[in-house]
């Protein structure tokens, strides 16, 4: 299961729409390592002025590699973190997210960041089994 959805979360789901506070707020008590390390790539970006800030650290163990994945690979999970931090997530492999800011999507560092020539070029031996 992705996240530890409360009672009262489950119960707003079933009579229509979701508080997305709420949403975020399970997201971030769910998936703590995924949290963390989109919080601090994000911070890194507003933090500098780069286009945008990314993690190349893998995680330390399958259990934080799987709250990553996640929270990436699921469009609500990742939607609702990009309209949470103002910025666009990016992904490559199973480590490497990247935040960027909105008015550089339409940009060429993140159209290269997001080029199947780019995701070629992060690939490693060690990161064959991620």
């Amino acid at each position: 299961m992705s996240l530890d959805v409360s009672p009262e979360l489950l119960q707003q789901a079933e009579r229509g729409e979701i508080d997305e506070s709420a949403f975020v707020d399970t997201i971030r008590t769910s998936l703590p390592y995924a949290w963390e390390t989109i919080s601090r790539v994000v911070a890194d970006l507003h933090d500098g002025t780069a286009e945008f800030a990314d993690n190349q650290t893998p995680p330390p163990d399958e259990k934080a590699r799987g709250q990553l994945l996640r929270a990436l690979a699921s469009d609500s999970i990742r939607g609702a973190l990009e309209r949470h931090f103002g910025v666009k997530l990016a992904f490559q492999n199973c480590h490497r997210v990247a935040a960027f800011r909105l008015d550089s999507i339409d940009g060429a560092t993140y159209q290269e960041f997001i080029s199947p020539r780019a995701q070629v070029l992060n690939q490693s031996p060690l990161l064959r089994d991620c």
